[in-house]
């Protein structure tokens, strides 16, 4: 079953654009996994804690694909995988993580950010230059926390 956003919105509200387009619970968590700790493959998106279902993974790495926020291309060492990578568009989503981060630092008390407080207050103090650092990041290939630990 291929999900495409229909050519007329529910609304036309800048929010439910959004919403539309990357406000599922999937999609956002398939951005952070590229950001944060640099996956790039079904099989490691599949690993992420929070269990995506196959169907699932598959749906949502194909529309962000249709959308224009990831774009897949052959993995160079192994062509049966493709990698996954943030176009500009959907860098332009990582202003909007953060912006979730912060908001999670300050109200989850369990939040695994909170661990970093020097990153929660970098993070507050400038959250669009870190954004536009993070950016530049991962535009060339890097992410946040290459070791995995977010």
């Amino acid at each position: 079953m291929k999900i495409t956003l229909k050519d007329e919105l529910r609304s036309h509200c800048a929010v439910n654009y959004g919403v539309e387009v990357f406000g599922d619970r999937w999609s956002l968590l398939i951005i952070r996994d590229i950001v944060f700790v640099g996956k790039k493959t079904y099989g490691e998106f599949l690993k992420s804690e929070e269990g995506i279902a196959t169907n699932v993974l598959a749906s949502r790495l194909a529309f962000l694909e249709e959308q224009g926020i990831l774009s897949r291309s052959p993995n160079p060492e192994d062509k049966r995988k493709d990698f996954y990578t943030l176009t500009e568009k959907g860098l332009d989503l990582i202003p909007i993580v953060i912006s979730i981060v912060i908001w999670s630092a300050k109200h989850d008390a369990k939040s695994y950010v909170r661990r970093s407080k020097a990153l929660v207050a970098r993070l507050s103090q400038d959250p669009a230059g870190v954004s536009e650092e993070v950016k530049a990041l991962v535009r060339n290939g890097g992410c946040l926390f290459p070791e995995g630990k977010g």
